[in-house]
């Protein structure tokens, strides 16, 4: 039988120990120079006692001595990474010397200051979220937590992002895997997403069981209910959880059996056509009270998109909310080529989709978010200007948490109790502590969003605009987003769609994808 994991986390500086020990004898015994061995031994020893004591690190808890390797082990941006950890620590974070990037470099991009300044808000802004059909609106912050489930993640993780978003009066999407009491005891406001397993309000079948869907988004920590439809990391594809991973507490979120695997379809049973997904997103939305309503999705096929555009106007019926997914976007585990090659990054997807409602006299009725990579202050600015109303962040919040990127997600053995089930790895995260963490993170870098945009001389987040963000195309060559893109005036899809947009707007139909 293999070493248990509480074992295996005490052998090192057990061994370390006992090398101090037999140091020591021998420099009684044989020669004083085995001292400095036995010093740092001890030094190492005293060390290894102290990560298994503190709270504050849960990979020190779970791996004392190595743990102190994480830095040297990390495969993401440096810079971005580091922003994180030092804004969720609660460290003011300055830049010595200027940048280090590649000012003339192709692809570099910067937003434009304002010789007239303006001040800041007291208060962060918020984005009103809830259309005409919509009777329990939610303002929502512009950064939130992005969709991540109960099953990827651990109990201690969603209750220390609850909680931290109860601090900081921001949401949190509770992903497809069920409305779990480690998203509801937190107190923090929850986007409650539904994907094609429906899983929370699931019949024996696996269909969409009504009742439980409506007495679930009555709840008072549920202020949205989100339909995904497809997700950056692996759009367009199903998935099974092992038995062997539907624990008592999963089955119970998600409403499934204990211990017997679990299918996703890659397609949703309850609609087929675009007028039948805008109908039963209306119907959602009834059933949660008048609760905003929205889907999320990674935009594929501009038709596609422009078919469901032409079904909202057909039926009267819009979401509230859309979360566009960029490709770029994470997941716990997803085949590499789906992560690699297909689906519309979160750039292209993003002004897709708000150039579609705009063409189509919708934008006024539906919020955009989007998610995908989003960590700092600039980037929310830069997705706001790109036609953005709020952004999402997962890998970010997972920084907060204290993810160390050792790309274990899929194996349950998770270092700092983050993406695992493991109940001892779990126990090592610090849910206090965390928390505050993801609040700190949360304020720091909305407060930048705020800073970036009082320097570019906007008050609101509604003024921003393509002319504001600029990329260089060659050394001796910067265009605006507003030059770059092609940007549709309202309506026009529907009076005289231009040229390079006929041929999709004429083949989308509401009735077939």
């Amino acid at each position: 039988m293999g070493l248990t994991h509480g074992v295996r986390r005490i052998l090192l500086p057990l061994f370390v120990a006992l090398g101090a020990a037999g140091a020591l004898a021998l420099a009684w015994a044989v020669s004083p120079w085995w001292w400095a061995a036995a010093a740092v031994l001890l030094a190492l020893t005293a060390l290894g006692v102290r990560d298994l004591a503190q709270r504050r690190h849960a990979v020190l808890r779970n791996r004392p001595l190595l743990g102190h390797l994480r830095f040297l082990l990390r495969p993401d941006d440096r810079d971005v990474r580091g922003l994180v950890y030092e804004r969720a620590g609660g460290v003011e974070v300055e830049e010595p010397f200027g940048t280090g990037l590649d000012l003339y470099g192709d692809g570099y991009e910067y937003l434009e200051p304002s010789m007239r300044p303006v001040e800041m808000p007291d208060e962060p802004p918020v984005v009103r979220v809830g259309g005409p059909d919509c009777t329990q609106p939610y303002d929502m912050a512009l950064l939130n937590v992005s969709a991540m489930s109960f099953g990827a993640l651990s109990s201690h993780a969603i209750l220390a992002l609850s909680r931290g978003a109860a601090l900081g009066g921001f949401a949190q999407d509770t992903g497809e895997g069920g409305l779990s009491d480690h998203h509801l005891r937190g107190g923090g406001d929850l986007i409650w997403e539904i994907g094609s397993g429906y899983f929370g309000c699931r019949t024996p079948e696996g269909g969409f069981e009504a009742r439980e869907f409506a007495d679930k988004a009555a709840l008072p920590e549920v202020k949205c209910v989100s339909l995904k439809l497809s997700q950056g990391a692996q759009p367009g594809i199903g998935g099974v959880l092992p038995g062997a991973k539907v624990s008592a507490e999963i089955a119970r979120a998600r409403g499934v059996p204990e211990g017997q695997a679990v299918v996703s379809p890659p397609y949703h049973r309850v609609f087929s056509t675009p007028r039948e997904l805008v109908c039963f997103l209306a119907r959602m939305r009834e059933l949660a009270g008048g609760k905003p309503t929205g889907f999320k999705l990674c935009v594929g096929s501009r038709r596609q998109f422009l078919a469901v555009c032409k079904a909202m106007l057909a039926e009267g019926v819009s979401p509230d909310f859309i979360v566009v997914d960029g490709a770029e976007g994470g997941t716990g585990a997803a085949p590499p080529e789906f992560a690699a090659s297909l689906g519309t990054p979160l750039t292209e997807g993003l002004i897709t989709v708000h150039n579609a409602l705009v063409g189509t006299g919708l934008r006024d009725r539906v919020r955009i978010g989007a998610s995908g990579g989003v960590a700092t202050g600039s980037d929310i600015v830069k997705r706001l200007a790109q036609g953005a109303d709020y952004t999402n962040a997962a890998r970010a919040m997972m920084f907060a948490l204290g993810c160390l990127q050792s790309r274990r997600c899929h194996t349950n053995t998770c270092p700092v109790g983050v993406a695992t089930q493991d109940p001892r790895r779990v126990r090592a995260l610090d849910v206090a502590d965390k928390s505050a963490r993801v609040h700190r993170y949360q304020r720091a870098t909305v407060r930048s969003a705020s800073r970036i945009m009082a320097a570019m001389g906007v008050r609101d987040p509604a003024e921003l605009g393509p002319h504001q963000l600029l990329r260089r195309t060659d050394p001796a060559t910067v265009r605006s987003y507003a030059q770059l893109y092609e940007w549709l005036e309202p309506g026009v899809l529907l009076a005289e769609p231009p040229a390079s947009w006929e041929a999709d707007w004429k083949a989308a139909d509401p009735d077939a994808f």
